[in-house]
């Protein structure tokens, strides 16, 4: 039985680990999977002990989080999308995320901020109030952001294009805004310096300024204030500047207004551009399709196209859904897809991709999949929503910053009180050092340039052909030490030809090759694809029947009145024919008929020219370990292992084997590591869910591959996979670059603040100045 509960308040990434090991292990338990995303629990148990496992649960919950409230989940939840038009702020968005999450009935709440999407899962009971309480929330932190339901996504260029917009209408009357202000600013100091104009006049200039600058900061803080929102920004800037002008340093309090202003807007910008750096580079769909209808030719929304109609691309034109070239010839450029520069050749027969570039020829395509579920629109959906998968690094900092501030906030308090007290005297020095503390001590740099670094390592992995589904998954990649790969299509071509036939019995090479032919005639397998390309003659399948494909041995099926056997030493041993072993490396299709042994097809497949140098590239950027499983014989896993110095293989797997091995791999590999499997994501899809970072391989129009895995590798190079660790690594370098730079150098203003050394213009760099160095470090990643 499936059962699903309902972890209301679960944020703990090491509580969650604990909870689903510890539920996993109770009697009847087969599995247990807790999604922290979602704050679900998932289990399949026995119904012999389904009566008593809610308690157990609670129970097992409690120990770890005893806040956490545990229900179960009887109705189906409503899932419901908002557009958050015009939010730009990390910060603000982790805010929303997670007030939202704890909105009576909501089970999920997830934030895009490339998208600028709100995603909840709710209870329907809740689902018609929603609305206006999510409305509430949004204003509270970013008042001019638009709320608006998504009633259907759709694809409409004219609004993608207006939310690329890196520098649009309110970033112009803020720009505007700044200017007046600064200029009434730097009026005022020049008069108070030159013509020595008396304190009210000055002040004068001055309060005007920081009304203009910094209203609507103090209005904001005010609202928080009422809503029981006290520590954020705001707050600390609002207090500090206040604090500045009733000590007297009015020059100072007005100046870390606009600094802090100065700096908001280039975070904002800088969020902007990254998102606009991925969305242009994302930017494969086009916004028509030229569609063949009652013999005319019409222009029409891509998402309009009906599958099984015939659409025309011209050179220089996108293909707009994946199809099937009827007519033409043509070379297309796929580096939007795959990052790879070589364009491809397409004939009449072949497949066409959505997102690829036609270079050479017009083209006559007949549709196989609607705008939805074409290639392009996939990948950009996995691109847009990674963002939700939140790598442990980033739920980190959003916690960290959570306790941070107040503890901020009252040390402040604490160095502006006591030492007046204790030392006596000195009130005035001591308040100017609080309030330095206070400008210092914003988390800024840490909550905008972490999410934003991950957020551009995801964009620059698929630049280069990698789609990584999570900024979880990219950091996971980071920990890899053991790589298992699948042999068949990923270290080898998964080409295979028939390069020999060894009759035996009486049987010749003809009558081996046409059983062998007959029995695979209704299988996919590539084997099985290059028998039938050997035998080269129309096969009557009419005459075919009993037809049983048993997974791991081989294929079993009557051909006329004749019963045959074709596949591995399994088959031949499990339906006891004597056969004769053959010698030879290769793949063996041994082939019985009525019983009597009939002769062995060699059947061999080539290494990728670049396996060897992924597999020493590998290990050269710190891969402890590889290892290869296959389900050919021994002599065929060990040839390929020591051509590509694997330190491991396993051979004549059966599927349910391989899983196993690696089980027992992630068993003894280093603690604190991960083991990733790479594969076709096809066949391999229970391996690549049983990995910590499941790798398909050869996605480029794979339906499959997508579904199934962590990360996927849009070509068949296995280099892809040295390219995907070194975005990984590169991306986890800049967060840990960043996070060093934000504490270090705020320990040392906060230090110095405190001991009075720095005053309120050095508080501003402390705040603004490494806010904008962290934002500047994290968007290096692009460029990777």
């Amino acid at each position: 039985m499936k059962r699903i509960f309902l972890l209301k308040g679960l944020d703990c990434p090491n509580c969650s680990a604990k909870i689903e090991k510890e539920v996993g292990e109770l009697d009847g338990v087969q599995s247990s999977v807790v999604n922290l995303m979602k704050q679900t629990l998932t289990i399949n148990v026995a119904p012999v002990a389904a009566n008593t496992i809610a308690s157990q649960i609670e129970t097992i919950v409690h120990s770890h989080e005893p806040g956490v409230v545990v229900q179960e989940e009887t109705i189906i939840p409503v899932t419901k999308s908002y557009l958050l038009k015009g939010l730009d702020c990390p910060n603000c968005s982790a805010k929303i995320e997670k007030e939202v999450g704890e909105l009576d009935g909501v089970q999920s709440s997830v934030v895009n901020l490339m998208k600028q999407t709100l995603t909840i899962n709710v209870a329907p009971v809740a689902a018609n109030t929603i609305a206006s309480q999510i409305e509430t929330i949004v204003h509270s932190h970013e008042p001019d952001v638009e709320v608006s339901e998504i009633v259907q996504e759709s694809y409409i260029p004219e609004k993608k294009q207006e939310a690329n917009e890196s520098y649009n209408n309110e970033d112009k009357k803020l720009t505007v805004r700044l200017a007046i202000g600064a200029a009434i600013y730097a009026f005022g100091i020049a008069l108070t310096v030159f013509a020595k104009v008396p304190l009210p006049i000055e002040l004068a200039f001055l309060i005007v300024s920081y009304v203009i600058l910094g209203g609507d900061v103090v209005w904001q803080a005010v609202r928080n204030i009422s809503k029981g929102r006290v520590f954020d920004e705001h707050f600390l800037m609002s207090v500090s500047t206040i604090g500045a002008f009733v000590i007297g340093e009015y020059p100072e309090a007005v100046a870390v207004m606009l600094f802090y202003q100065v700096g908001e807007f280039f975070q904002s910008l800088a969020v902007k551009r990254s998102r606009k750096s991925i969305s242009d580079l994302m930017d494969i769909r086009p916004d028509s399709a030229t569609v063949r209808r009652n013999g005319e030719l019409i222009t029409i929304s891509p998402e309009n196209v009906s599958i099984g109609e015939i659409i025309i691309v011209k050179p220089g034109e996108k293909i707009p859904l994946d199809g099937v070239v009827v007519d033409g010839n043509s070379m297309l450029d796929t580096r939007a897809l795959t990052g790879e520069s070589v364009p491809r050749s397409v004939h009449k027969g072949d497949e066409a991709l959505s997102g690829c570039m036609n270079q050479t020829g017009v083209l006559m395509i007949k549709t196989t999949k609607a705008f939805g579920e074409s290639t392009a629109s996939k990948i950009i959906d996995l691109v847009e929503n990674a963002s939700s998968r939140k790598a442990p690094t980033e739920n980190f900092i959003t916690t960290f910053a959570r306790y941070y501030t107040p503890v901020v906030v009252i040390l402040a308090a604490f160095l502006a009180i006591l030492p007046p007290i204790i030392l006596g005297g000195g009130w005035t020095e001591w308040i100017r050092r609080g309030f330095v503390f206070l400008v210092v001590s914003c988390p800024c740099a840490l909550v905008i340039s972490i999410p934003l670094t991950f957020f551009g390592g995801i964009g620059a992995a698929s630049k280069r052909g990698v789609l990584v589904k999570g900024s979880n998954y990219l950091e996971a990649l980071n920990n890899v030490s053991v790589i298992v790969f699948d042999k068949t299509g990923t270290l080898t071509k998964g080409v295979f030809n028939v390069t020999d036939i060894l009759p035996a019995n009486g049987f010749s090479k003809e009558q081996v090759l046409e059983y062998a032919a007959e029995a695979e005639s209704f299988s996919n397998h590539p084997i099985a694809k290059s028998i039938l390309a050997a035998y080269e003659k129309e096969i009557d399948q009419s005459v075919i029947s009993d037809y049983k494909e048993i997974s791991g041995y081989g294929i079993s099926a009557m051909a006329g009145k004749k019963k045959v056997y074709a596949g591995n030493t399994k088959l031949m041993d499990s339906e006891h024919v004597e056969y004769t072993a053959c010698e030879k490396v290769g793949t063996k299709v041994y082939v019985a008929v009525d019983g009597q042994y009939a002769g062995c097809i060699l059947i061999t497949d080539e290494v990728k020219p670049d396996s060897k140098k992924a597999i020493s590239d590998l290990k050269h950027i710190g891969v402890e370990k590889t290892v290869m499983l296959t389900g050919d014989d021994e002599k065929i896993g060990k040839a390929v292992a020591e051509e590509l110095q694997l330190d491991k293989y396993y051979a004549q797997l059966l599927p349910d084997q391989k899983v196993e091995k690696v089980e027992l791999l992630d068993s003894k590999k280093r603690p604190g590591s991960k083991l990733a499997f790479v594969g076709d994501g096809i066949n391999d899809a229970p391996v690549l869910a049983r990995a910590d970072v499941g790798i398909a391989m050869g996605g480029l129009g794979s339906d499959a591959a997508i579904e199934a895995a962590d990360v996927v590798l849009m070509t068949d190079e296995p280099s892809k996979l040295v390219d995907a660790i070194d975005v990984a690594k590169a991306t986890k370098q800049i967060v840990m670059q960043n996070i060093v730079i934000a504490l270090g150098i705020k320990s040392v203003f906060l230090i110095l603040g405190a001991l009075g050394i720095a005053g309120m213009w050095e508080a501003v760099f402390g705040d603004v100045g490494v806010t904008i160095i962290a934002v500047l470090n994290a968007m290096r990643i692009l460029k990777k």
